[in-house]
Formats: structure tokens, sequence, C-alpha cells
């Protein structure tokens, strides 16, 4: 039988203006996957996913979390129900540590497992427990998509959504990403990938979907897609 479906997105169509960026798009990601949304600059995957986290007013179409509608729900909202996005850019907070900024990650949690939950975080990010009294500002890009990735998890998500968490870092700090990635999805995590780096997105995915100029145009096994003439002739250079 097939894990339930956390995240379904129906129809989705998003405007900026009189310009249709997103003109009725439709996937889904089940309980434990990791699911990639490719496509190349403009494609239209980062306002996909502003618009199912809040962020950005949905024109037409349907978005379901967990069995339920949550269309014009605040991002603030969606957090508490485990629906939590790492954004492009990363947006730490710059003037604050790398403990207050993983804890500001928690700010919609009331337990008492806060404090082990950054602890586990640290274990997958060593880096940041060298450095957990530095401001935010003063690291590095690599290191602060770690951090924006870390403070996603200290709010304990059902769904991570990742918007291109390997723009402008090094190669070497691109592994590192992608390493931490298939870690967080290997503990249990589902995860909805977003990536212009085609190849590194599907070699992690369960399946994955194509988005150009606003639409899906191709879906299915990742590792069929990966291996896909069209697929490969467009985003890998083939």
């Amino acid at each position: 039988m097939a894990n339930p479906v956390l995240l379904k997105v129906n129809a989705l169509k998003v405007a900026y203006g009189g310009i249709q960026a997103v003109k009725g798009v439709s996937f889904e990601v089940r309980q434990g996957e990791l699911v990639s949304l490719i496509g190349a600059n403009g494609a239209g995957k980062t306002t996909t996913l502003k618009a199912i986290t809040g962020l950005q007013p949905v024109a037409a179409g349907e978005i379901e979390f967990m069995g339920k509608s949550i269309k014009g729900q605040g991002a603030w909202d969606l957090v508490k129900q485990g629906l939590v996005m790492v954004p492009e850019g990363r947006g730490c907070f710059t003037r604050m540590t790398i403990t207050e900024n993983l804890l500001m990650g928690a700010f919609v949690r009331n337990d008492k497992e806060i404090e082990s939950d950054i602890d586990k975080v640290f274990a997958i990010f060593p880096r940041l427990k060298e450095r957990r009294a530095q401001l935010s500002g003063t690291m590095s890009g690599g290191e602060q998509q770690m951090l924006a990735m870390g403070r996603a998890l200290m709010a304990r998500p059902k769904v991570l959504l990742l918007d291109e968490p390997s723009m402008g870092l090094s190669p070497i700090m691109v592994d590192k990403i992608f390493e931490v990635v298939s870690t967080i999805h290997g503990q249990g995590t589902t995860v909805l990938l977003v990536e212009q780096n085609a190849s590194r997105a599907l070699q992690l995915a369960d399946r994955g979907y194509v988005m150009e100029s606003g639409e899906v145009t191709m879906s299915g096994d990742a590792k069929q897609l990966l291996n896909d003439p069209k697929v490969r002739a467009a985003y890998l250079g083939e």
C-alpha cells in the first residue's frame, strides 16, 4: 500500500499583475518521499513554493496538506502544522548567533525537547556546533545555508520544502549540502526539493517533476527522468 499523500497541488495558478507565472501546475508528495521539482531559471518553481507556503496569493487551483485545504493560510499557521520552507537566499537573522537562529526555528513550539533538537541539528551540522556563538551574518554562504536548513528542522517539519539550496555555493559546499539533504531524508523527513541542478536533484529523489514556463511538462520516477533524452538535452547539457 502506498504511503499517504502529505502535500497535493492541483491546477495551481499564480499571477504577478497580468503575467501568469504558474499555469495550472499539479503534483503530489507522499510521506517519506524526496520529490524534486526541476526546471530552468524563471520556470515558476520558486513562485510555486511561495504559493504553497502562503507567501504568494493563489489565483486559482487547490493546495492540500495532510488532506485539508490550506489555500489562503498564512506562513505562520502552516509552519505550526508542519509545512516548513528553507527559502532561496537562506534568510538568516544576521545579527543573531547560530544558536539564536535555531531557537527562532522553534518559535512555534512550547515543548521541552527544544534543547535536545538543537543537539540533533548540531549532529547533522558539526560546523554549526563549533561556531554556535558566532553571528550568522559573519558566516559564508554555505554555512548560512546549513543554518537555514537547521533552523527549519527545529520546527519539526512534516514536509520540508527546500528552494534552490545549492545556489551560489562552491562545488565543495554543494556536495556537502546535497549530502545533508540525503541525510535529512534518510532520517525520515519528507522533502520537496526545488533545484536548478537537475542532475544532483534527480540523483537524490524518488520522483521528479519538470517545470517549463509555469507548467509541469514531464513527471515520473527520478532515475527514469535522469536518463530521459529530453531531460538530458535540456538540463544536463547533453
